[in-house]
C-alpha cells in the first residue's frame, strides 16, 4: 500500500512544518494533486507516520521561546488582572450585577454543612434564583479565602480571566503552530476591554468563558491525538481492515472537554449552545477525518463508530456534571422548590402526574420549568426593559457600551466602569469572522472552525429572540473566538512582504547606501549608523512587510488599551478627558 501524499504547509511564522495535526497535512485527493499540477508546483513528498507534537525542534533557543512567551504574557495578565482588584465599590458593597451573584455565593459558604457537598442560596429575597449554582460555589470559594471583601468577591473571575488569556494562547499556537500566532493572541487578549472589565467583576460570565475556551482547548487536543492515530494505522497499513475504518479507543480529551462543556452549563444554561454547536463540529471532523484518510464508507464510518462515543462525552457527560453541581440542592431539606411537590400548593405540578417519582426529582424539575418561565417572560414586550441593555448585532462592535459604575469626586472628577470593547479589536470583528467563514469554507482552511464555530455559538442563538433583554456582558463568551481569528489573520499577513526576501533591489548594496544618504558608485561605501539603520528599516518594510504590519497592529491594540484603561478601572478623568473617551454617542 503507497502512503497518500501531503503538502508540507509553511506555519504563520515562516517555519515549515506539518502543521497542527490534521489541520493541513494529510492525504491529498487527485482533485488537489490535479490543481497542484496545473499551478506548475512539485509534487507533495510522502507525509511522515510519526505523530507530530506542535513542538518544532530547532535547537534549545527556540524550544525555550514559547515557555518564556507563555510566562511573560502570564505575568503581564495576573499583574492586570489583580492590580486595584477591590475597587470600585459602591461604598464597600458590590455593584452593578455584582449585588445579585455575591449575596448567592455568600449564602452558599455560610450554610455549607459539608466542603464536598457545599451550600445552598437560602434566601431568594432578590426573587427566583434563575442560575445554577456552579460560578457561585468557586466565588464562595474566593470569599472563604478572603472574606467578604471585594477581593473575595471578584478572586474567581480574575483566576478565570488569567487562564482564559493562556488558554487562547495555547489554542492559537497549537491550530497555527506557530509561536508569533499564540504570543500576539496573548497580548491580544489582555488588552481586550471586555475580557478585562468581566475578568474584574464578581458576575458569572467570565466563569462561563473559561469553561467554553477550555472544552475548546481539550477538542483541539483531541483533534491532533485523532489524527496522529489514523498516520499510525495507515503507516502499519490497516486503513483498509474494515470499509468503516479504523476504531479510535477512548478520547480522553474530549471526554475532559466534555466534564468542562458540562461546567460551562452549570454556570449558565447558554452552555447548551456550546454544547450543541460543538457536538456537531465533532462528529463533522470526524467524517471529515474518514473521508481524507481514504476509507471506504466515511459517512457510515463516522456515524456507527464515531458519533455514540462524541454522544456520550459531549451530550452525556456535561448533564451528569451540570447535576452534580447541584448535590448540595439535592442534599438539602430547605432548598428553594424542594418540597413543592408535596406541598400541593401547584396545580400543574399536580398535574403532570409524577407521584412514581421521589419528591427531590418533581421539585428540582419544577425549578428547571420556573426559571424558564422567568427567561421566557424577560422580554421588552413584557416591558422589562434596562437603560444600558443591547442586542446582539450591537456586540459586534460594541458600539452599545454598559455602565457598570459612575460617581463624582468632591473635586469634580468623574469616575467611571465602563464595558466596552477595545475599538482597535472589535471594530475589526465583522471583517475578521468574514475572512474566516471565507478561509474555511471557500480555502477549506480547517484552523478557521476554532474560532468561526466558537462565534457563531456565542452569537447566532441569542437572534433567535431578540425581543429578550440582553447585555453586553454576554459578549465576553465571543471575544475568544475574535482574539484567536485576529491572531491567525495576524499570522497570515506576516507572511507577504511587497518583495521576497533575497531581491536585489532590498539587499544590501549600491542602493543601500544611496538609501543611507551615500553617493551611488563603484567605491566601497561606509554609511553610518543612521544610514546603516535607514537600510536595515527599508529592508524590513520590503521583505517583511506584513510582519510589520502586524506589529503596527498589535501597538495600536495596546495604545488603544492604555488610553480606555481609566474607563475600564475607574480611575478619575476630567470632564474633557472623559469626554475624549466617548467615541460613539451610545456609549454614554
Amino acid at each position: 500500500m503507497t502512503p497518500p501524499t501531503t503538502k508540507r504547509p509553511r506555519t504563520d511564522d515562516g517555519r515549515d512544518g506539518t502543521g497542527d495535526p490534521g489541520t493541513t497535512g494529510g492525504p491529498r485527493t487527485a482533485r488537489t494533486r490535479a490543481h497542484a499540477r496545473r499551478r506548475g508546483r512539485p509534487g507533495p513528498a510522502a507525509p511522515s507516520t510519526q505523530p507530530t507534537t506542535g513542538r518544532p525542534a530547532h535547537g534549545r533557543t527556540r524550544d525555550l521561546r514559547w515557555p518564556v512567551m507563555l510566562v511573560s504574557v502570564a505575568v503581564i495578565a495576573v499583574a492586570s488582572r489583580l492590580a486595584n482588584l477591590g475597587t470600585p465599590t459602591d461604598g464597600g458593597t458590590p455593584v452593578f450585577d455584582e449585588k445579585h451573584y455575591v449575596p448567592q455565593s455568600w449564602q452558599i459558604l455560610r450554610s455549607a454543612a459539608n466542603p464536598l457537598v457545599g451550600g445552598i442560596e437560602d434566601n431568594p429575597g432578590y426573587g427566583l434564583v434563575v442560575h445554577p449554582p456552579l460560578a457561585k460555589q468557586l466565588e464562595a470559594v474566593g470569599m472563604a479565602l478572603f472574606g467578604y471583601t471585594p477581593w473575595g468577591w471578584r478572586i474567581a473571575s480574575a483566576v478565570a480571566a488569567v487562564a482564559v488569556i493562556l488558554l487562547i494562547m495555547g489554542i492559537a499556537r497549537r491550530i497555527s503552530r506557530s509561536d508569533l500566532v499564540g504570543l500576539l493572541a496573548g497580548l491580544i487578549a489582555v488588552c481586550d476591554g471586555i475580557l478585562f472589565v468581566t475578568g474584574r467583576s464578581a458576575m458569572l460570565d467570565h466563569i462561563q468563558t473559561v469553561f467554553v475556551t477550555a472544552a475548546v482547548y481539550l477538542l483541539v487536543r483531541d483533534h491532533g491525538q485523532m489524527n496522529a492515530r489514523f498516520a499510525r494505522v495507515w503507516a502499519e497499513q490497516r486503513m483498509a481492515d474494515s470499509p468503516l475504518g479504523p476504531r479510535m479507543g477512548y478520547r480522553w480529551w474530549r471526554f475532559a472537554a466534555g466534564v468542562c462543556l458540562g461546567c460551562a452549563l452549570a454556570v449558565k444554561w447558554s452552555g447548551l449552545y456550546y454544547m450543541a454547536f460543538f457536538g456537531l463540529a465533532v462528529v463533522g471532523l470526524d467524517v471529515w477525518r474518514r473521508r481524507r484518510w481514504g476509507v471506504a464508507r466515511p459517512w457510515a464510518g463516522a456515524l456507527m463508530r464515531d458519533a455514540v462515543p462524541a454522544a456520550a462525552s459531549i451530550v452525556l457527560v456535561p448533564v451528569m456534571v451540570y447535576l452534580f453541581s447541584w448535590r448540595a440542592w439535592f442534599a438539602s431539606e430547605t432548598g428553594v422548590y424542594r418540597h413543592i411537590a408535596s406541598s400541593g400548593v401547584e396545580q400543574r405540578v399536580t398535574d403532570w402526574h409524577l407521584g412514581w417519582l421521589p419528591d427531590s426529582v418533581v421539585g428540582f424539575l419544577w425549578y428547571h420549568v420556573s426559571v424558564l418561565d422567568f427567561h421566557a417572560s424577560l422580554t421588552n414586550s413584557n416591558g422589562h426593559y434596562h437603560a444600558w441593555e443591547s442586542k446582539p448585532w450591537s456586540w459586534l462592535a460594541t458600539t452599545r457600551s454598559l455602565l457598570y459604575y459612575s460617581s463624582t469626586t468632591d473635586d469634580g472628577a468623574r469616575r467611571t466602569e465602563l464595558l466596552v470593547g477595545t475599538p482597535a479589536v472589535w471594530w475589526l470583528t465583522v471583517p475578521v469572522m468574514l475572512w474566516g467563514l471565507w478561509c474555511l469554507v471557500v480555502r477549506r482552511d480547517l484552523r478557521w472552525a476554532v474560532p468561526v464555530v466558537g462565534f457563531a455559538a456565542g452569537f447566532l442563538p441569542w437572534l433567535a429572540d431578540i425581543d429578550r433583554q440582553m447585555y453586553l456582558f454576554y459578549a465576553v463568551n465571543l471575544a475568544p473566538f475574535l482574539v484567536i481569528a485576529l491572531a491567525l489573520a495576524l499570522g497570515q499577513l506576516s507572511r507577504w512582504s511587497l518583495r521576497p526576501a533575497g531581491d536585489d533591489a532590498a539587499s544590501d548594496g549600491p542602493a543601500t547606501a544611496t538609501a543611507a544618504g551615500a553617493p551611488a558608485s563603484g567605491a566601497e561605501v561606509r554609511p553610518g549608523t543612521g544610514g546603516r539603520l535607514v537600510a536595515w528599516l527599508r529592508m524590513m518594510w520590503l521583505t517583511r512587510t506584513g510582519a510589520v504590519l502586524a506589529c503596527v497592529y498589535t501597538a495600536v491594540v495596546v495604545w488603544n488599551f492604555l488610553y480606555f484603561l481609566p474607563l475600564y478601572t475607574a480611575l478619575p478623568l476630567t470632564t474633557g478627558e472623559w469626554e475624549s473617551r466617548m467615541w460613539l454617542p451610545s456609549w454614554r
